[in-house]
């Protein structure tokens, strides 16, 4: 009985409570609106059930391990992920004109996912490591360490996951220290790349136009961002039937269950990227904005354990782990209201998908790791 007291004890004592809590509300929230998306009655109800299971026993076994301990993962991580992007590369499976899977026989993976955690775990790592020494040298080496995963995922070809998997690493990089003013001379490229592309729309989103650096698919995505009308019933129909339904809910929403554009099968892939439509339909404006406000204090309480955290590694996985948090939501909120081009990005802990769950639950433990890790007494 002792031992099961002192493990049970254990247990409880590993979570962190306050975010444990923020994570239980937005779950609850998660299954709430997948019952609305499928009906209740669909698979994938029943799948998400099971996701969030596996992903929250995940989570619990490594918010029991020590910082230091998952330390010690970061560069055989990093290689085994390395390796398998480039068995995706040569041997890879192609499902609707992407190959992004890797068949081990027995089951199918996507290792393009795991480097989400592989990167930042390894830059932070290699930082900790360089502690006190860190010159630009350092800063280029976790450059070439960020890009070469994140190339050979743009040639899957996956865009939505490179961004995730870029800004996990880049935010491990400025937190270590890079200078703002070299990120100047990005910012202001990004400003007039996206100045050209509106002011000369018509010529760049031409058939015969080719943009070199893209697939026709990303080109015609950012092209029907930019006028969704000209293709309403195909590349242009996500943004539209998306930002219906989210108009359509108004400022109360039509309540549980009564959402038309998502009861009609207007709203497209409703269950994964799209889920957030789903919800502002049926909640309205208040209801988006509280959940946009949970999300908040999700990414508030990562900061504070990152700000919180006993040792350098712990505060540049901590901060980057978080910030990744951030870029979901905002990428996601924004290609479902038509500010962003449809990426294919999830809503963390709404949209079905037992990878991307599994992630977060890594990630969420990661962040309880930190949280109550105590380094022992000298």
């Amino acid at each position: 009985m002792k031992y099961i007291l002192a493990l049970l004890t254990r247990l409880i004592t590993a979570i962190d409570w306050p975010l444990m809590i923020i994570l239980v509300i937005l779950a609850s929230i998660g299954m709430l609106v997948m019952h609305s998306a499928v009906g209740g009655t669909d698979w994938r109800f029943a799948d998400q059930t099971r996701n969030f299971i596996v992903a929250l026993t995940v989570m619990w076994i490594v918010a029991l391990t020590p910082p230091h301990i998952i330390m010690r993962f970061a560069v055989p991580f990093y290689i085994l992920g390395v390796l398998l992007l480039l068995g995706v590369f040569f041997f890879g499976d192609t499902s609707k004109g992407a190959t992004r899977w890797l068949n081990l026989g027995f089951t199918r993976i996507q290792p393009s996912e795991m480097m989400k955690i592989a990167v930042p775990l390894m830059l932070a790592w290699y930082f900790q490591k360089r502690e006190g020494a860190i010159n630009v040298l350092d800063f280029a080496v976790a450059l070439v360490l960020l890009v070469v995963p994140c190339l050979l995922i743009i040639k899957q070809p996956d865009l939505g996951t490179a961004m995730l998997v870029f800004g996990a690493g880049f935010f491990v990089i400025y937190f270590a220290g890079l200078s703002f003013k070299f990120l100047i001379p990005v910012m202001i490229a990004g400003v007039v790349a996206i100045g050209a592309v509106v002011a000369y729309q018509d010529d760049l989103c031409d058939d015969d136009f080719d943009w070199v650096v893209l697939h026709d698919y990303q080109k015609h995505r950012i092209c029907t961002l930019l006028d969704p009308s000209t293709d309403p019933l195909g590349k242009g129909f996500h943004t539209i039937q998306s930002t219906i339904a989210v108009g359509s809910g108004g400022v109360y929403g039509k309540g549980y269950m009564n959402g038309t554009q998502t009861h009609l099968d207007f709203i497209p892939e409703r269950t994964t990227d799209f889920i957030f439509a789903v919800f502002s339909e049926e909640f309205g404006l208040y209801g988006g904005i509280t959940l946009l406000l949970l999300y908040l204090i999700l990414i508030a309480r990562g900061l504070t354990i990152a700000v919180r955290a006993r040792t350098h590694f712990s505060r540049l996985l901590a901060g980057s782990i978080t910030m990744v948090m951030f870029i979901y939501v905002f990428v996601n909120v924004g290609m479902v209201t038509g500010i962003l081009p449809v990426v294919g990005v999830p809503l963390p802990l709404l949209s079905y998908g037992g990878t991307a769950l599994l992630t977060i639950g890594i990630a969420c433990g990661m962040l309880m790791s930190i949280s109550k890790y105590r380094p022992p007494a000298a």
